[in-house]
């Protein structure tokens, strides 16, 4: 062996050939293989071995459980992970000096190579009281093929000229306002991160103007904002836009110069808390605002958020800090990030940016690629030379081009097969859709007036019952008199908007703030629900929600009149 290869490799203590050869062995395994029987047996025997040892020692055995930790990391944030550096698994500090911290960095960033990611640097502090140098990195997945990419979906909400296009524009454009408008988005429009946390722009790409499969292919996550109406004329299609997209995260928009007023005090807020979707606060126009206007606007929203109707943490986002250890705590749904931003100066932006590139949605519990495949049908089109096409999301299952699906409720409750020609996530054409994604898919055989929004997309091997009534766990949130039986309202329920009758309460009448089990039944036709499915209903000012608790199959309806 040669004298070079005898050398302890300042990065870690391996040598040459020892990394070269183990390098090779990880980059043979797959995330499965890392997560398999076949690295057990080193993580038990070196399982007493604390982190900072496996960071600095650099023992083959110590390098291949830090791959398989960082492999289980990657798989639970579907593709990403932010691990801090100097703090041990449980809790207390490493007390690692300026030489061991970059030592560790060398380690984290050999690691994530083997595994085909990127390690990046987001932020560096010492500490405490002698707790020593630490900081948080980024590792994340390369990009690969468009079906792997990480997508997070989110509403923005806020009232009429709360900024929400202009935001979107200055996010997605890379570019700055004039304060006229001149970035204004309209509608859906997406956001790329590439596998070192930066924003992809045409710059980076040597373009003048991206599209969104210049996007697809740059980047390893992408950000899918969609962008709600803010009037109130336009209450239906924002409670749609919220209820049937499946969105990870709520942005509401304010602006500074005039507070929490119209749709955004009564309407947004609530939508959000309702659905259980984990919200944060973007307070715009902080450079048009004088300064005591902006403290009344911030005081009056830390008092609403407080509220018992709330009863959320609000923090004042001003640090790389405070991004950080917030986005890890995100969705714990109790945390409620305020940021503030001017799309002309652009004070506040790249703290917004670093939130949106570090958060995830981590939910592995909600999207089960292996459970049989189910897709919402949120929008149908008729494409000329392709056919029918619905979008939507896939909520279990992967589909694949070619793939048989049952495809109803039609008017009549029934399930007809159908064939998928094609499939497209971002305009961009994939072979599959996993659990999780958002996707287009071109039908065979099916008729445009044949499909509505609300109908689903199911496995053949299951057996898709369409149901009138059902039962719901309900709160009142508003209502001016009473509500008794026969009463009826605009019901959502994911995907599905119809309005539906109350046919059974386990009360009298209910007032605010009441909680019941009620039945109720639907006027039009039946469609397909699940237990446990959260609901929002509506009449006028009456709002209320609930959870789908029990359905009813045709022989348990009753006659009602």
């Amino acid at each position: 062996m040669m004298a070079e290869d005898k050398a302890v490799w300042d990065a870690g203590g391996l040598s040459m050939s020892d990394a070269v050869a183990l390098a090779q062995k990880l980059a043979a395994a797959t995330l499965d293989d890392l997560n398999g029987d076949s690295f057990a047996q080193n993580d038990e025997q070196i399982s007493s071995t604390s982190t900072k040892d496996l960071y600095l020692n650099g023992t083959e055995k110590g390098f291949t459980v830090l791959a398989r930790r960082i492999a289980d990391r990657l798989k639970t944030g579907r593709g990403e992970a932010v691990v801090e550096v100097g703090v041990d698994d449980n809790g207390s500090p490493m007390h690692l000096t300026d030489a061991e911290f970059q030592t560790c960095l060398k380690t984290i960033s050999r690691v994530a190579d083997t595994l085909n990611a990127d390690a990046r640097v987001l932020s560096t502090s010492n500490g405490q009281k002698g707790d020593g140098v630490n900081g948080f990195v980024l590792i994340r997945r390369r990009p690969g093929k468009i079906e792997e990419m990480l997508e997070l979906r989110i509403c923005t909400v806020g009232n009429v000229d709360a900024g929400k296009s202009t935001l979107l524009g200055v996010l997605t454009k890379d570019v700055l306002d004039d304060g006229r408008g001149k970035a204004r988005l309209p509608g859906l429009e997406i956001m790329g991160f590439n596998s070192t946390g930066e924003v992809v722009t045409p710059t980076m790409l040597g373009k003048n103007k991206l599209n969104w499969d210049d996007i697809c292919h740059a980047a390893s996550k992408v950000i899918t904002f969609i962008d709600l109406a803010g009037h109130e004329k336009y209450l239906k299609t924002t409670v749609f836009g919220m209820t049937g997209n499946s969105p990870d995260f709520v942005m509401l928009m304010i602006g500074s110069n005039a507070g929490i007023i119209g749709m955004t005090k009564g309407k947004h807020l609530g939508l959000a808390l309702a659905l259980q979707v984990p919200v944060f606060i973007v307070v715009t126009k902080i450079d048009m605002c004088p300064k005591n206007v902006l403290e009344s606007t911030l005081s009056q929203l830390t008092k609403i958020l407080k509220s018992s109707g709330c009863r959320k943490v609000p923090v004042m986002i001003s640090s790389i800090t405070d991004v950080l250890v917030t986005a890890g705590n995100f969705t714990s749904e109790r945390i409620c990030p305020i940021f503030q931003v001017s799309n002309v100066s652009g004070d506040g932006l790249d703290l917004l940016k670093l939130f949106l590139n570090v958060i995830n949605a981590n939910q592995i519990d909600k999207y089960n690629p292996d459970q049989p495949v189910e897709y919402q049908i949120t929008d149908t089109f008729s494409v000329p030379g392709v056919g029918t096409v619905v979008s939507g999301t896939v909520t279990s299952g992967v589909v694949h081009v070619g793939d048989s699906l049952l495809l109803g409720p039609d008017p009549n409750g029934h399930f007809m097969p159908t064939m998928i020609k094609s499939i497209q996530r971002k305009r961009v054409a994939v072979p599959l859709a996993s659990a999780g994604h958002s996707a287009s898919f071109a039908l065979k055989k099916v008729k445009r007036s044949a499909l509505r929004k609300g109908m689903v997309m199911l496995s053949k091997n299951v057996d898709p019952k369409a149901v009138y009534e059902f039962e719901a766990e309900i709160l009142v949130l508003y209502h001016s008199t009473t509500i008794s039986m026969k009463y009826q309202a605009m019901l959502h329920c994911g995907c599905v908007r119809q309005t539906a009758k109350i046919v059974g309460m386990d009360k009298q009448i209910l007032r605010t703030g009441d909680r019941a089990f009620v039945r109720f039944r639907f006027m039009q036709h039946p469609e397909y629900l699940k237990i446990g499915t959260r609901l929002l209903f509506r009449e006028g000012r009456t709002k209320g929600v609930g959870k789908v608790t029990r359905v009813f199959a045709e022989g348990e309806l009753h006659d009602h009149k």
